[in-house]
């Protein structure tokens, strides 16, 4: 199983990125960016690994990194102009630039709000997004990305509501050399946040918005939404507003604004 190529990632997207390392093992490329933007890490930096060991998804889950499996990468981000309550509309930006790329590597995928990808016909979970906002004087994020590329291997634990694990090869992905699954993430992700950024993280705006619905498997179902505090809220999830939150039509007929939360889809018995 053969390394990222990083010469070819650094050519490849010199005219996109400020910067681009690739390391063999680390923790979590999430937690090594957040402490490069604390201390004046450049906007648009980008860190790839080919195995972490502490990998993190949304409540401080465990994210399976399987060494040479999959792409585990984040990205610092800086957009000056958008305040602080639109970053979380990052996660939007990421989950369609992963859906455009798993299509276009011949995968059937779907969107789950608010940070999964789910792949082929049972709907498995090929990849989790994971944005995180850096406190200081300007807007900054850094963005997470843990996508399974080629067959997992080994046991990787099922995600909330009991969410199986695949990979892009599993569901007859097509082209998977990593170094080219990254190239063209990473291109795809720069051009949309570049729309996302031009519209100050409005996604109505950006012209993101109605992708991201006809995209989005959480639409129109039945769901469950574990929100912090673990408080549950139950209903018809209904609708994304421009800021990427979920509106549901809870069981006592209020609409709900969720911002913050796990989502299960409730499959009828």
């Amino acid at each position: 199983m053969s390394g990222m190529d990083a010469a070819r990632l650094r050519d490849g997207l010199a005219a996109r990125y400020t910067r681009v390392d690739v390391v063999d093992t680390t923790g979590s490329t999430n937690a090594d960016l957040r402490e490069a933007v604390e201390n004046g890490g450049a906007d648009r930096t980008v860190l790839l690994a080919e195995q972490q060991t502490a990998g993190v998804g949304r409540r401080a889950r465990s994210w399976s990194s399987p060494k040479g499996a999959g792409l585990y990468l984040s990205v610092a981000l800086r957009p000056a102009g958008v305040s602080f309550a639109a970053l979380g509309s990052l996660s939007v930006v990421a989950g369609l630039a992963v859906r455009g790329v798993a299509a276009e590597l011949g995968v059937d995928a779907v969107l789950k709000w608010p940070n999964d990808v789910l792949a082929g016909p049972d709907r498995a979970k090929c990849a989790g997004i994971l944005a995180e906002a850096v406190t200081g004087p300007e807007p900054a994020v850094v963005l997470g990305i843990g996508l399974n590329v080629l067959p997992l291997g080994e046991d990787v634990p099922a995600g909330p509501g009991g969410l199986p694990a695949t990979s892009l090869a599993e569901q007859g992905g097509a082209d998977l050399d990593r170094t080219h699954v990254a190239l063209t993430l990473l291109t795809r992700l720069d051009d949309l946040e570049r729309r996302w950024r031009a519209a100050a993280g409005d996604l109505t705006a950006a012209g993101l918005l109605d992708d991201y619905r006809a995209h989005c498997a959480t639409l129109g179902q039945d769901v469950r939404v574990e929100l912090p505090g673990d408080a549950t809220l139950t209903g018809r999830a209904a609708d994304i507003d421009s800021s990427g939150r979920l509106l549901v039509d809870a069981a006592d007929g209020r609409r709900v604004t969720v911002s913050a939360g796990d989502v299960v889809h409730v499959r009828p018995a």
